[in-house]
C-alpha cells in the first residue's frame, strides 16, 4: 500500500535543486521556441521562384502546412514555458511539489522528470 506523505513543503536545498531543473529546461524550451518561431515566420522561397508553376504550387502548399504546424508547435512551446515559468514562481512561495489536488508532496521523481507538475500521479490518475 503506497504510503501518504503529508509534509509541509519540499526544504530550501531541495528547492534549489529543482530550481536549476527548471532553470535548464526554461533555457532550452525558449531556444526551441526562438528556432520555431523563426521557422513560420521565414518568407525564404527557397528559389522556386523560376521553377516550374505546378512544382511551386505544391511547394507553397507544403510551406503552409509546415508553416502552421511550426505555428501549432510554438503555441504549445509558449504553455510549456509559461508552466515552467509559475513553477519558479511556486519555488519563490515554497510552495513547488505541493499537490493542487490533495495537498500531499508530488514525487521527487515526478518533478525531476515533470518539473511544471502540479499533481501528483494519484490525482492525475483520478482525473481521467
Amino acid at each position: 500500500m503506497e504510503e501518504i506523505i503529508r509534509a509541509k513543503r519540499y526544504s530550501d536545498e531541495e528547492l534549489v535543486e529543482f530550481r536549476q531543473i527548471i532553470m535548464k529546461k526554461l533555457d532550452d524550451a525558449r531556444n526551441d521556441l526562438t528556432l520555431l518561431v523563426e521557422a513560420y515566420t521565414n518568407s525564404n522561397e527557397h528559389g522556386t521562384n523560376d521553377t516550374s508553376p505546378s512544382f511551386k504550387i505544391l511547394e507553397e502548399g507544403y510551406m503552409v502546412n509546415s508553416k502552421e504546424e511550426n505555428a501549432q508547435m510554438a503555441a504549445r512551446q509558449q504553455k510549456f514555458i509559461k508552466n515552467l515559468e509559475n513553477a519558479l514562481i511556486r519555488i519563490e512561495n515554497k510552495t513547488y511539489g505541493i499537490c493542487r489536488e490533495t495537498g500531499v508532496l508530488i514525487s521527487k521523481e515526478r518533478l525531476r522528470s515533470v518539473p511544471h507538475a502540479t499533481l501528483s500521479i494519484k490525482a492525475k490518475l483520478g482525473q481521467k
